[in-house]
C-alpha cells in the first residue's frame, strides 16, 4: 500500500510540474557538433567540445559527421571516430549519430548523384546535325534593357524597384556607361531589388547571368539572383554570401520555369548593413540538359517533332549523362550525339523531356524520396553504425525537404507528399528498429509542425506536406527548433503523444534563448530535453548552457 501510495505522489508531482512550469532537470541535455573528422586538429576539436560538454552536465553530443556514407569512409575517419567515442565514453556524453537526410542528400550523393530530386522540362528543342544535335532555345527569352543603358529617372527603364534604395550609377559600369547601384539598407532585414518581368515558356529552364562589384558589404550580405512565378511563388533559390570588397565577377544561377507562362527576375542582395553593390549586364537564357538526371524514376523521352516518333537511347542516340552533374549552372548540357544506323536525320527538329536536379540556397540538393536506391543506401549504413558506436539513440536529419513530387518515381505512387514525407521517415525509424529494437529516435519536427514547414506552397514542393504528422511513428521524439513557435510546436507534438527535445539555436550571444525554451518546456508534458544547437561552431557559452540547464 506504501508503494502504491509514493507511485501516486510521484505521478501527482509530475504532473503538477507540467501543469505550473515547474522547472525540470531534463534527461537529455545535449550539444551539437558537425564534423568530418578529416583532421587530428578537428578530431581535438570534438573532444574538446565534449569534454566542455561533460564537465558541465551535458550527457549527449549530436554528432553529425557523414554516417549516410559511412561505407565510403576511410580507415583513418573511422580510427577518429573510434578515439572521439573513447573520449565521450569517458566524459560520461553520448553520441547521438545524425543522418539520413533527405533535404541535405550530400551523404547518399557521394554514392550517385542522379539520386537527387528532379524537376521536369518538357519538349525542349534540339536541332539534328550530322552527328549530334544541338540545344536551341525556343522561344529566346531577353531581359530588356539588361545592361541598363537607358534610363527612367533614377532606374534603368523596364525595372521596377523594391527595398531600401537602388539607383542607377553611371559612374561604375561593367560594361558600357551604367550599372545599378544599392547601398542605403533601411529597409526590412535590408532587402533590396530591382525586378522586370518577361513571358517563358513552362516546364523549361533558363539561366540567370549578372556581372557584381561590391564595396565594404556588410560581413551576412548575400546576392539574390531569382525568378517568381506571377502567383508569387518562389521559382529559384541563390543567395551566395558576398565578399566584402570585389572587383567585377559573373554570377550564374538557374530555375525551371514550372507552371509560369510569365515570371519576375529580380536582382539585388538581402541581409545588407553597409557598404555598396553594383549589378550590371543582367541576363536570362534557356539552357538543356543541364544537370540532367538519369535514373528509372527520371527517364529521358526523345521524340520527332513533326511525326511524335520516340528514339531510342543506345539505338538512335548514345547513352545521355552530364558529366560536369554539379547542380550549379555555371556549365553547359551535353548534345545529344547521333548513332550510326539510327532514325534521327540532320535537319530534324527533336523534343526532349527530362528531368535536372538543382540547388536550393548556397549548397542543398535534396534527395528523391521514391527512389528505392535511396533507401537501399541507407540500409547499408546501419549496421556500420551499430558496429562502430553501438548507439542508443538516432537521429533522423529530416529537415527542410525543399525539392520533390515531380518525377516518375514519386507521380507514380499516387500519393500525396505529405504521405510521401511521412513514408520516408517510417521506413528509416522501421529500418533502424530492425537493426536495434531499443534503439530512440529523434527527428527534427519543422517537416512535421503545421507551425513551421508542414504546408502548403513549400520551396520546389509539387504538392502539399500539410498533414505529414498523420504518417510517423508515435514514437519519434520530435526536436523542436523554431524559437518563436516554441509555444505553439511543442504543445501541438505532446498532444499527438510524441515526446519533445528543444533546440536551442545557439549562434547569439547571451541565454535568452535557452532560458525560453525551458520555460516552455517546463510547460510541456513529455518534454525530454534540449540541445545546445549551433551552425557556426560558436561553442563561447557552451559551459554556462550546461550549467543552466543541468543546474536546476
Amino acid at each position: 500500500m506504501k508503494i502504491m501510495l509514493a507511485i501516486i505522489l510521484i505521478c501527482l508531482a509530475a504532473l503538477t510540474a507540467v501543469v505550473w512550469g515547474e522547472s525540470r532537470l531534463y534527461r537529455d541535455r545535449w550539444v551539437y557538433v558537425s564534423t568530418d573528422l578529416d583532421s587530428d586538429q578537428e578530431l581535438e576539436r570534438a573532444e574538446g567540445i565534449a569534454r566542455t560538454a561533460g564537465e558541465h552536465g551535458l550527457n549527449g553530443m549530436l554528432l553529425s559527421a557523414g554516417f549516410d556514407s559511412m561505407d565510403l569512409k576511410s580507415p583513418e575517419f573511422l580510427a577518429r571516430l573510434a578515439r572521439l567515442k573513447v573520449t565521450c565514453d569517458q566524459a560520461h556524453v553520448e553520441i547521438i549519430p545524425a543522418g539520413f537526410g533527405v533535404g541535405y542528400g550530400g551523404g547518399v550523393m557521394s554514392h550517385d548523384k542522379n539520386l537527387a530530386a528532379g524537376q521536369p522540362v518538357r519538349g525542349a528543342l534540339f536541332l539534328a546535325e550530322e552527328h549530334e544535335a544541338k540545344f536551341h532555345a525556343d522561344p529566346p527569352v531577353k531581359i530588356a534593357n539588361g545592361d541598363f543603358e537607358q534610363s527612367q529617372g533614377d532606374l534603368p527603364a523596364g525595372f521596377t524597384a523594391h527595398g531600401a534604395r537602388a539607383t542607377l550609377d553611371r559612374t561604375v559600369a561593367h560594361s558600357g556607361k551604367a550599372s545599378v547601384r544599392f547601398e542605403d539598407f533601411s529597409g526590412p532585414e535590408g532587402d533590396v531589388y530591382i525586378a522586370q518581368s518577361l513571358r517563358v515558356h513552362p516546364y523549361r529552364c533558363y539561366r540567370l547571368r549578372a556581372w557584381v562589384k561590391t564595396e565594404g558589404a556588410g560581413p551576412r550580405m548575400a546576392i539574390h539572383l531569382v525568378a517568381h512565378a506571377a502567383d508569387g511563388r518562389g521559382l529559384s533559390y541563390m543567395e551566395p554570401p558576398l565578399p566584402e570588397t570585389s572587383d567585377w565577377h559573373e554570377l550564374t544561377w538557374g530555375f525551371n520555369s514550372w507552371y509560369a507562362d510569365r515570371v519576375e527576375v529580380r536582382a539585388g542582395v538581402s541581409d545588407g548593413k553597409r557598404g555598396k553593390v553594383w549589378i550590371d549586364d543582367l541576363a536570362i537564357e534557356e539552357v538543356g540538359l543541364t544537370n540532367l538526371l538519369q535514373r528509372p524514376g527520371t527517364p529521358v523521352t526523345v521524340r520527332n517533332e513533326k511525326t511524335g516518333e520516340a528514339y531510342q537511347e543506345g539505338h538512335d542516340f548514345a547513352p545521355l549523362a552530364d558529366p560536369q552533374l554539379d547542380f550549379a549552372w555555371d556549365h553547359e548540357g551535353p548534345a545529344i550525339h547521333l548513332l550510326p544506323g539510327g532514325r534521327i536525320h540532320a535537319g530534324d527538329r527533336l523534343r526532349v523531356d527530362y528531368f535536372h536536379g538543382t540547388t536550393i540556397y548556397r549548397d542543398q540538393t535534396t534527395l528523391d524520396m521514391s527512389e528505392p536506391a535511396v533507401y537501399e543506401v541507407w540500409r547499408r549504413q546501419i549496421p556500420l553504425i551499430e558496429k562502430c558506436l553501438a548507439p542508443k539513440k538516432y537521429f533522423l536529419s529530416m529537415d527542410e525537404v525543399r525539392v520533390g513530387g515531380f518525377c516518375d518515381a514519386c507521380k507514380r505512387r499516387h500519393l500525396s507528399m505529405a504521405e510521401i514525407l511521412g513514408d520516408c521517415v517510417t521506413r528509416q525509424f522501421q529500418m533502424i528498429r530492425a537493426a536495434n529494437p531499443q534503439a530512440e529516435v529523434y527527428v527534427w519536427s519543422d517537416m512535421f509542425d503545421p507551425n513551421h514547414n508542414a504546408r502548403d506552397k513549400y520551396y520546389l514542393i509539387d504538392g502539399s506536406f500539410e498533414g505529414t504528422w498523420e504518417h510517423i511513428p508515435k514514437d519519434l521524439v520530435m526536436a523542436c527548433w523554431y524559437y518563436e513557435k516554441r509555444d505553439l510546436s511543442l504543445p501541438f507534438f505532446s498532444k499527438l503523444g510524441h515526446r519533445t527535445l528543444a533546440g536551442s539555436y545557439y549562434d547569439a550571444d547571451d541565454l535568452d534563448n535557452p532560458k525560453g525554451w525551458l520555460e516552455s518546456l517546463d510547460r510541456t508534458q513529455g518534454a525530454a530535453g534540449i540541445m545546445y544547437t549551433t551552425w557556426e561552431n560558436k561553442y563561447r557559452l557552451l559551459p554556462a548552457f550546461g550549467d543552466l540547464v543541468s543546474k536546476r
